[in-house]
């Protein structure tokens, strides 16, 4: 990754490396404007395409796949003129995505895609991510944020500090917004920890702890993202507010694709199924609201086998059967907003 005073980072550009991890790792290339792609984005039209640009975090960048595995580029393939410009960047949230959109999605193009994992509600408020700097040591680092006032939004942080803190350098009125992915678990955090949790610190990783998960969430209902669960919610304006300007900002039309949260593709019966009602219900009254498509794709998944649900997800991240069942389930919807479309964005028609 490297420094971008707006956005805090994007991927080097003009890099090709071999990422390691399971299954020997995974190869990435990016292009000159520092995005994961085999081919360069070019500002003028293809003759003949219709363009889609596509923007989100880990998911939709693709960690743990090579580029070609990835939703964006299997769907590509499978749809007859279309041409997807994936400007996923990991480890993002919805403002920073939004901040990508400004400064990148300058280029000609038929529709805007954001690929929302509904997790992201939780990365507005964290002004600190953690990462990890050229030795591999973890690296707390600043980030661009938006705040929600009387006169509407006002981003902040910006340009982003260069400077990165420890664990122990961090200053302490920054502790509360540091951003840990999965707490779900934040009504047993120590709010004097910031991102620390209480679970997590009392019992040791391992059997003992997913027991003791397993009964907090029986005892009371399970709900990975209650920040959904009023249209009220600080984290819901937020997000409704910098969803709202985006839609209503860009020049083409939107779709935004919601990417559920592991939980929720888990068996009737789990004490970890989470009940997406509550966002589902945020994102149709958006839609109705400002007139963007939205497509959820869980419907369609929970109705799949144990199988493929099960091994839809890796650590979190959508695994190589994850993508090919979201491109799957996308094609349909891409041809309908392609239909009779492709020869006329030749001529720059929208």
């Amino acid at each position: 990754m490297r420094y971008h005073p707006r956005i805090g980072f994007t991927y080097m550009p003009s890099t090709k490396l071999r990422v390691q991890g399971v299954n020997g790792g995974y190869l990435v290339r990016t292009n000159a404007t520092g995005f994961r792609s085999d081919r360069e984005f070019k500002a003028e039209r293809t003759p003949g395409a219709f363009r889609a640009l596509l923007f989100g975090d880990s998911q939709t960048a693709g960690d743990g796949m090579a580029n070609a595995q990835r939703y964006s580029d299997l769907l590509e393939k499978a749809v007859p003129g279309l041409e997807i410009y994936n400007y996923g960047v990991s480890g993002t949230g919805t403002d920073q995505q939004y901040l990508v959109y400004q400064d990148f999605g300058t280029v000609d193009h038929d529709l805007v895609v954001l690929g929302l994992f509904v997790e992201n509600i939780r990365r507005l408020v964290p002004r600190v991510l953690r990462s990890r700097d050229i030795t591999g040591e973890e690296a707390l680092r600043g980030k661009p944020y938006y705040e929600l006032g009387p006169d509407g939004l006002s981003l902040k942080n910006v340009p982003v500090p260069k400077q990165a803190w420890t664990e122990e350098t961090l200053p302490k009125d920054l502790l509360p917004y540091v951003y840990t992915y999965g707490n779900e678990y934040s009504v047993f955090r120590d709010p004097t920890q910031g991102h620390a949790s209480l679970l997590r610190r009392l019992v040791p990783a391992g059997p003992l702890r997913d027991a003791a998960k397993a009964v907090l969430s029986r005892i009371r209902e399970y709900q990975p993202i209650p920040e959904y669960n009023s249209r009220t919610t600080p984290e819901w304006l937020l997000l409704r507010e910098l969803l709202t300007a985006w839609i209503r900002g860009s020049k083409a039309p939107m779709l935004l694709v919601l990417l559920p949260h592991e939980t929720a593709l888990e068996d009737e019966g789990s004490p970890r199924r989470s009940d997406p009602g509550q966002y589902q219900s945020r994102f149709r009254e958006l839609a109705e609201e400002t007139g963007c498509h939205v497509y959820d794709p869980l419907p369609e998944l929970r109705e799949m086998n144990k199988e493929v649900r099960s091994g839809f997800t890796v650590h979190g991240h959508l695994s190589t059967q994850g993508h090919e069942t979201i491109a799957k389930l996308l094609q349909p919807v891409f041809q309908k907003l392609t239909a009779g479309r492709v020869a006329s964005s030749a001529t720059g028609a929208a």
